[in-house]
């Protein structure tokens, strides 16, 4: 039973990523292909929230992108350490609408790890993405022109003590 108590947070990360449940987005090592890329475009909106007990300053460096399906971009997120001590943080993300996650692949992003600051320290965080291409092919997001990728960080023992 331990076993399986252990292993079910890590499970279910996976599942999420792999359905897009909760706005959980994907994982991959490349964008696609030039070729890939679609005339579509969709504006990827970006939010930014600190837990209460995390005295950083976390804001997205531009509040929107507009992308076109299947092409990769880099934005940068700002994180400044207001406080006299090294703390460390991390990342909880999701995209909305959560119907769009399934599609919403991430290359390289800061919540990948957790994030150390020191006293004063200002770093941008960088991530990379794509709208996987049969985005265009689901009926279901036709609708969709925007979506929003939405980051809150926590002090770090705090997020790991829920999975304790």
């Amino acid at each position: 039973m331990s076993v399986l108590v252990v292993a079910s947070v890590p499970l279910y990360q996976m599942f999420c990523q792999a359905t897009g449940i909760g706005g959980t987005t994907g994982v991959a090592d490349y964008a696609p292909d030039e070729s890939m890329i679609k005339d579509r475009e969709v504006t990827v909106l970006f939010n930014a929230d600190i837990n209460g007990k995390l005295p950083w300053y976390f804001k997205p460096a531009q509040r929107k992108v507009k992308v076109k399906v299947g092409e990769e971009a880099l934005i940068f997120y700002k994180a400044v350490n207001e406080s006299d001590e090294p703390i460390t943080g991390v990342a909880t993300f999701n995209v909305t609408p959560f119907k769009t996650a399934y599609y919403f692949n991430k290359i390289e992003c800061f919540c990948f790890t957790e994030q150390t600051l020191q006293p004063g320290e200002e770093v941008d965080m960088a991530v990379s993405f794509y709208i996987d291409p049969e985005f265009v092919e689901d009926e279901d997001v036709d609708e969709i022109k925007e979506l929003t990728l939405s980051y809150t960080f926590f002090p770090s023992e705090d997020y790991n003590k829920q999975f304790e």
